[in-house]
């Protein structure tokens, strides 16, 4: 018997039908169907694909998860039916959040939809960020100040492209640039022009089709309690942010 054979049982009886009437429902003979659920014969990816979409779960849980562990009515459901995996809490029923820290940041463009990446990554707890699937995510560079390199940055995930506001911050996942986090200015058709809010970097594009996932600032998690200069038009932050700024122009008319 193979996981997979006792996961398409245990989803079968717990949805109350019959090996005939799934067989049906894939277009398939009964006798075909019962080999795979007894582990006599392996399903080719035509049928792996049928039965993930009949129960609206996705192809790796089916074959690397247990599925007798998890309420499968709990998972978040994405497009191409993949997920963000349940969602778990603590004993005082407060949500998981999973922490992507720079060590395994590298990883996460090839991990997220790996459901033993995703688990094995550090999960906390934060009582006050109320429903939704969150996720922490680290900041790099001097882009989005306050937010220092190091700091996390914990979002909700966006289950569709409509949810998105103009001049609200996200972490964006895209195909060409990973992992960013930036204000959306979405003015474009069909892509969505990034910014930062330090003005010495440039906006961008970034096309629909190339963002994999969306996740709506909550929250961060710093390590700085130092007193903002902002307030300030002399201060040194100002003046540097200044000359990168000159600098940029000036190079623009070479």
């Amino acid at each position: 018997m193979s996981l997979f054979s006792d996961n398409i049982r245990t989803l079968r009886v717990n949805h109350k039908i019959s090996q005939e009437k799934l067989a049906e429902n894939l277009c398939i003979a009964r006798g075909r169907y019962a080999k795979y659920e007894e582990g006599r014969s392996e399903a080719p990816y035509d049928i792996l694909k049928k039965i993930a979409h009949y129960y609206h779960i996705s192809i790796d849980l089916l074959l690397s998860v247990d599925v007798r562990k998890i309420d499968t009515e709990d998972l978040l459901k994405l497009e191409n039916n993949r997920l963000v995996l349940p969602i778990m809490v603590d004993r005082d029923g407060e949500n998981f959040i999973e922490v992507v820290t720079q060590k395994v940041k590298a990883g996460y463009l090839n991990g997220y939809a790996d459901p033993e990446y995703i688990e094995s990554l550090l999960q906390i707890s934060l009582p006050f960020l109320g429903p939704g699937k969150h996720r922490g995510f680290p900041v790099e560079g001097d882009s989005m100040p306050p937010h220092e390199d190091g700091s996390i940055i914990v979002g909700r995930y966006v289950e569709s492209l409509g949810e998105v506001l103009d001049g609200r911050t996200y972490i964006f996942i895209t195909k060409n640039e990973g992992m960013v986090y930036k204000r959306l200015n979405k003015n474009k058709k069909n892509a969505l022009v990034l910014e930062s809010d330090n003005t010495f970097y440039p906006s961008y594009e970034v096309k629909a089709s190339d963002i994999l996932e969306i996740w709506e600032y909550t929250c961060n998690i710093g390590r700085n309690d130092k007193k903002s200069d902002s307030h300030n038009p002399n201060s040194l932050l100002d003046l540097i942010i200044k000359m990168r700024e000159e600098i940029r122009e000036i190079s623009s008319k070479i």
